[in-house]
């Protein structure tokens, strides 16, 4: 059996120039934050997608406009290995409810955090705040690196 690589698409909404980062590791168990997003389904297109992800993790409308990151990563010690592709989005509608839930129980939080508190934080890819503040129209790629937790 063929392994392929697992395509994901991820958001970079920047509101009040604060990012939106979520902790997509259910119960807890890491404090790694990442953007919105995830896997992508067959038939259907990176941007339909990533809005339903976003959607289903943070509750929110979103606009997806251009794409302005490709990171990699796998783990050396099984055969995963995983592509995402970031898009510049814009909420169009909803906000962040105290109240929402992620369906699928992946998310327990999210938030959005001002430039400088993200070296506060473990955040994944390394290249993303620089991505994500830096003026509109650039395409950066992240090269493979190893999954963490």
């Amino acid at each position: 059996m063929a392994v392929t690589p697992r395509i994901a698409t991820r958001a970079v909404i920047i509101e009040d120039n604060r990012l939106l980062l979520v902790n997509a590791w259910g119960g807890g168990v890491s404090d790694l934050w990442c953007a919105p997003g995830g896997g992508v389904n067959v038939g259907t297109s990176l941007p339909e997608n990533l809005i339903r992800e976003v959607h289903e993790e943070t509750g929110l409308q979103i606009e997806v406009g251009r794409p302005c990151l490709v990171n990699e990563f796998h783990d050396p010690n099984s055969t995963f290995h995983q592509i995402d592709v970031y898009f510049r989005c814009r909420i169009v509608a909803g906000g962040l409810d105290h109240d929402w839930r992620d369906p699928e129980g992946i998310v327990t939080e999210r938030r959005f955090f001002k430039r400088a508190e993200l070296n506060a934080i473990r955040l994944k890819p390394d290249s993303l705040p620089d991505v994500a503040f830096a003026p509109e129209g650039a395409l950066s790629y992240d090269p493979l690196e190893p999954l963490i937790r």
